[in-house]
């Protein structure tokens, strides 16, 4: 096990952590888009609910925004298969603290039991393929977003820590 593995491993402490539980005043956190996705899908009801169920791969293109240096950050990011898309749902109009969703018509379930779009920060996160990289332009295959979704962030996809072989799915398990 390597150092970074270890969760006994230490450098010095630092106690940044205990001073943000101390402040009970809620955090104002501001985001900026890295970058816009192009895509094919321009209607909310068109676009697949998640990638994996897309019917046929409609590839879409990232555009990552000039003058940050991204073309350095996006150095090696070709080398894997798959990426984490983290996006700002900016069709979203409000959120429902229950939903139905289309697996389960006939009972509603609490958004953070599911994969709903209207949450109460509407952030969405989809893994998808990288098929290439160019410069400030990310190529991707199946997604499930709209034409002009801003990016928040972007991450490899690492089967060793994002695949969690023993994982049940809730409530999905017993449909």
């Amino acid at each position: 096990m390597s150092d970074w593995q270890n969760p006994s491993y230490s450098k010095d402490k630092k106690t940044y952590a205990k001073q943000s539980v101390e402040d009970e005043s809620p955090q104002l956190i501001q985001l900026e888009p890295i970058g816009v996705v192009s895509s094919p899908y321009q209607e909310r009801f068109a676009t697949p609910r998640q990638p994996a169920y897309a019917v046929e791969d409609k590839p879409a293109t990232i555009t990552l925004n000039q003058g940050f240096n991204y073309e350095q950050a996006l150095q090696d990011l070709e080398t894997f298969s798959h990426i984490w898309v983290i996006y700002w749902i900016h069709l979203n109009q409000g959120w429902n603290p229950l939903v139905k969703p289309p697996r389960d018509k006939n009972n509603k379930h609490g958004v953070f039991s599911t994969r709903a779009p209207h949450r109460p920060n509407s952030l969405g996160l989809s893994v998808v393929p990288l098929l290439e990289v160019k410069g400030r332009l990310l190529s991707i295959g199946n997604h499930d977003m709209l034409n002009g979704t801003p990016v928040l962030d972007i991450k490899p996809y690492i089967a060793e820590s994002d695949v969690m072989p023993d994982a049940n799915q809730g409530w999905i398990d017993l449909l």
